[in-house]
C-alpha cells in the first residue's frame, strides 16, 4: 500500500490527483474495516459485532432503556437499532419489553448471558482498540483521540442518526 502525503490545501482537484489516501471519508471507512476485523479476531468466540457490543455496553449502563435512546448512544437509526436488539434477543443476550409508560415504545435490557458475554470479550475488545491504535506513538494515540473525537463531535448533525448522550 502505497500512502500518498496528505496536501495541505485539500480541494477537489487534490481529490482526484492524490487518489484514495487523500480523502479523509476513505481512510475512515477503511479505519473501520480494519477496526472490525481485529475486533473479529480478538473476539471470535463471543460470536457478535462491535455493534452488537456497544449495545450490550449501553445497556449494562443503563437498564431497561427504550430503543430510541439505544439508537441516539451510538449513532444508530431506529431501524437498525431495533434489528440488532432483535438479534441479540434471539441470542438470549437482551430481553425486550413494551415500555409500561409510553405502549408505543420498547425497550430493552442485557440479560445475565449477556453480562457473562461482555465480561468474557473484555480483554479481547481492549486489545482490538488498544492495536488499532498502536502504531501510533503514546503521544500521538492521545492526540488521533482527541482530533478523532473533535471531528465527529463537529459533524454529528450530519450523520443518518446523530449520536447523543442519554
Amino acid at each position: 500500500m502505497k500512502k500518498e502525503p496528505l496536501p495541505d490545501d485539500i480541494t477537489p482537484d487534490v481529490f482526484s490527483q492524490q487518489g484514495l489516501w487523500s480523502r479523509p471519508g476513505f481512510l475512515v471507512r477503511r479505519l473501520n474495516q480494519i477496526h472490525y476485523a481485529m475486533f473479529f479476531e480478538e473476539c471470535k468466540e463471543g460470536n457478535i459485532t462491535p455493534v452488537q457490543y456497544g449495545i450490550l455496553t449501553v445497556l449494562s449502563r443503563n437498564p431497561w432503556l427504550d430503543q430510541t435512546a439505544i439508537g441516539y448512544e451510538l449513532g444508530l437509526d431506529r431501524t437498525t437499532s431495533a434489528d440488532v436488539i432483535k438479534r441479540l434477543e434471539e441470542k438470549g443476550l437482551v430481553e425486550r419489553r413494551v415500555n409500561p409508560t409510553d405502549k408505543r415504545s420498547r425497550q430493552a435490557n442485557i440479560t445475565p448471558e449477556g453480562l457473562a458475554l461482555m465480561e468474557s470479550l473484555k480483554d479481547g475488545m481492549a486489545r482490538s482498540q488498544q492495536r488499532l491504535i498502536e502504531p501510533l506513538s503514546p503521544a500521538d494515540r492521545k492526540t488521533f483521540m482527541t482530533l478523532l473525537a473533535e471531528v465527529v463531535e463537529a459533524n454529528n448533525q450530519h450523520g443518518r442518526a446523530a449520536l447523543k448522550s442519554v
